[in-house]
């Protein structure tokens, strides 16, 4: 694996895509275990107010408080945390796992970016493992505009369908996405039975915990830990 090349292309472009990256055996383990902890209509997590104005329609769960051995397999491949360290520099931290499941004919995630932009040096990355095909039978594709991670803040808006320059992804199971959490991005709706990723979070040495806590949408800046609207974008329109 050329880390390096990867590493620059990160920087440049605010994602990776990397097919085949996880034996598909672990991969199917895993998927048993996440429908097996959410049945195929488990309750809304957030509130009626994210759901309404966030239009994001993802239920979380973290299995890494579990301590599950096969999602810790994933965080601790040496590969995944060599290209880690070659993107982030040493000294960054595993912020915690998270699983994300849709239900079918749900909204999916509308615009955002997972945490505030203003300091390009404090950031989050996503480390999305694919326990399963996303495409167009299942729905749920993921599309971001490359290079947003160096465009700032989100524009303001009311939810909008696509970006200017915004590209789908759409990967298979055993697919490893790397993500900049400045990045601009969504998921699209899912019409398929499910739709699953897990998301392993890290972040740059120096970084403050809890970096995404505040999540940018293009209507709001929204704080989980107290589950309101900490700015309403669309204010002063």
């Amino acid at each position: 694996m050329q880390y390096t090349q990867l590493a620059k292309q990160f920087h440049k472009e605010g994602y990776l895509v990397i097919p085949d990256f996880f034996d598909l055996d672990l991969m199917d383990q895993m998927n048993q275990l996440i429908l097996s902890h959410y049945g195929m209509d488990p309750e809304f997590y957030h509130q009626e107010e994210f759901l309404d104005k966030a239009q994001t329609e993802v239920i979380p769960w973290f299995p890494g408080d579990e301590g599950i051995e096969e999602f810790n397999v994933v965080e601790q491949d040496v590969r995944l945390n060599k290209l880690t360290t070659e993107i982030l520099g040493e000294g960054w931290y595993s912020d915690y796992s998270m699983v994300m499941f849709s239900k079918q004919g749900t909204k999916g995630q509308a615009w955002h970016q997972d945490c505030n932009p203003e300091n390009p040096s404090y950031f989050n990355m996503n480390r999305l493992v694919y326990t399963m095909d996303i495409d167009e039978n299942t729905g749920g594709q993921t599309v971001i505009v490359p290079g947003s991670h160096r465009l700032g803040t989100l524009p303001a808006s009311t939810p909008l369908e696509d970006l200017p320059g915004s590209i789908e992804l759409e990967p298979c199971k055993g697919t490893l996405v790397i993500l900049h959490g400045h990045c601009w991005h969504r998921v699209r709706p899912v019409h398929g039975r499910y739709r699953v990723s897990t998301n392993f979070r890290s972040a740059p040495g120096g970084t403050p915990r809890g970096i995404t806590d505040i999540c940018v949408y293009q209507n709001m800046r929204y704080q989980f830990s107290t589950n309101s609207v900490v700015e309403d974008r669309l204010a002063h329109q």
